[in-house]
């Protein structure tokens, strides 16, 4: 074996049995309005712990929080990992995965790290396909499913508008013609505009949200690295939120320095745009924590210049003094490294106390902090006036058996409109049910 061989052999050795240093501080420290952010705690090999991914056994399913219950609404997916639910009840499921990203796997980080996801369940070959679930008979348990749009490219966001039902692909935001009730969409969609993609495409997902009176659309829009390390010409129009004109396809950015939104849920008293997003990696296992928060037309949130409002990235060069001094804090940490993705606020007459008045957070789970954050649901209590007021807590847990392996990782999360919560797993390609005891 060669040296480079040898150096690659050991850099995935090293990793995969988990490499790097460890938390100092507990997750609740970096958890709500006014987290605790220690000094920065970089290593020469980041930190690794992955969780490898194993499925569920037999019978075995997460644990819901006390007054509730949960079932599998539909299992055997592939890769479910987005849901949005039709104003009939009908429920889509993004079946996908991440595109062909051949520049972001050149280099030895870029090997490991495709080591790394594959360890992690993430690298199975995304189906590429819209499914719809249908539980016609309010028992629970989705007993219809069928292929609602095939051909895509790593979809993720859907969103209705009347009857366009708009589908963000990784690549460009397409449009099909819905009528209620149909099963099926055939065809190629209208492409409404192009997304930021191509061979390097570090962060993939799109998500899409419609204003509440349908004339404009949201589009999430990761960043193309962890802080720039691609170089700053690579990130032209990305780690934003866009805001979209359907009639004509213009485009602005509606919020910028956003490392990676993916979540977007318009909160129900307040009326603003809130959004999970995924900070940034490798400065150690306290750092940097994820959050939620309201989104500011015009606001820029730090990425990559600084984290977490004005907390400068000493990583990031050339520095940008005067974006630091404009970067907004965001509303509300749920912890570092917890990959929260799914956003969801509780409907009235669902689940019951405390769950009543609050966001849904899905947290797909950790793979650069030790020990492991993330890998459930978790329940942020909200006021009436439409703001955080309060610890999180827990939804749904038990997706990580004793042994550190990952059974199932919590993605999308939505409200099914009958008094349950669904929540896509991605790992154990099943969607969850969450509701009242019996």
């Amino acid at each position: 074996m060669n040296r480079t061989g040898f150096m690659l052999t050991y850099a995935l050795g090293a990793c995969l049995a988990g490499c790097g240093e460890t938390a100092h501080l507990g997750i609740d420290q970096g958890t709500g309005p006014a987290p605790h952010l220690p000094p920065p705690d970089s290593t020469w090999i980041p930190t690794v712990n992955i969780a490898p991914a194993v499925g569920w056994p037999p019978d075995a399913k997460p644990r819901s929080a006390p007054g509730t219950q949960v079932a599998a609404y539909a299992k055997g997916l592939d890769h479910p990992r987005w849901l949005y639910l039709l104003p009939n009840g009908d429920v889509l499921v993004a079946e996908t995965n991440a595109p062909a990203k051949p520049e972001d796997d050149r280099g030895i980080r870029g090997w490991v790290m495709k080591k790394v996801m594959k360890r992690a369940g993430a690298a199975v070959p995304s189906a590429n396909r819209i499914t719809l679930l249908r539980d016609a008979d309010h028992d629970g348990v989705a007993e219809i499913r069928t292929a609602f749009i095939e051909g895509l490219e790593s979809p993720f966001g859907m969103a209705l508008v009347g009857k366009d039902l708009y589908i963000a692909d990784t690549d460009k935001l397409l449009r099909y013609h819905y009528e209620p009730g149909a099963m099926q969409l055939r065809g190629e969609g209208q492409r409404v505009v192009e997304l930021p993609a191509g061979p390097l495409n570090h962060h993939w997902t799109k998500n899409v949200i419609a204003s509440p009176d349908g004339k404009k659309l949201y589009v999430t829009v990761g960043s193309n690295s962890n802080v720039g390390e691609n170089g700053l010409d690579k990130e032209q129009d990305r780690a934003a939120i866009w805001e979209v004109d359907p009639a004509s396809g213009h485009y602005r950015l509606f919020a910028t320095g956003l490392r990676n939104p993916n979540g977007l849920a318009w909160e129900p008293h307040s009326g603003a745009l809130w959004t999970a997003v995924n900070e940034r990696d490798e400065i150690g296992s306290d750092l940097v924590p994820d959050y939620i928060t309201s989104v500011k037309e015009g606001g820029f949130y730090g990425w990559p210049y600084s984290y977490y409002g004005q907390h400068v990235d000493e990583r990031v060069q050339p520095p940008d003094p005067d974006k630091v001094a404009r970067a907004l804090a965001p509303d509300y940490a749920v912890g570092p490294h917890t990959a929260s993705l799914g956003l969801a606020f509780a409907e009235p007459g669902g689940l019951p106390a405390p769950f009543e008045q609050g966001a849904l957070v899905g947290q797909h789970g950790s793979w650069n902090r030790k020990p492991h954050s993330g890998y459930k649901v978790i329940f942020v209590p909200f006021d009436a006036a439409g703001k955080p007021s309060g610890q999180p807590v827990d939804l749904l847990t038990g997706f990580l058996n004793a042994r550190g392996e990952a059974m199932g990782r919590p993605v999308g999360v939505i409200n099914d409109g009958r008094g349950g919560v669904l929540v896509a797993d991605d790992v154990g390609n099943v969607i969850w049910r969450v509701s009242k005891a019996r």
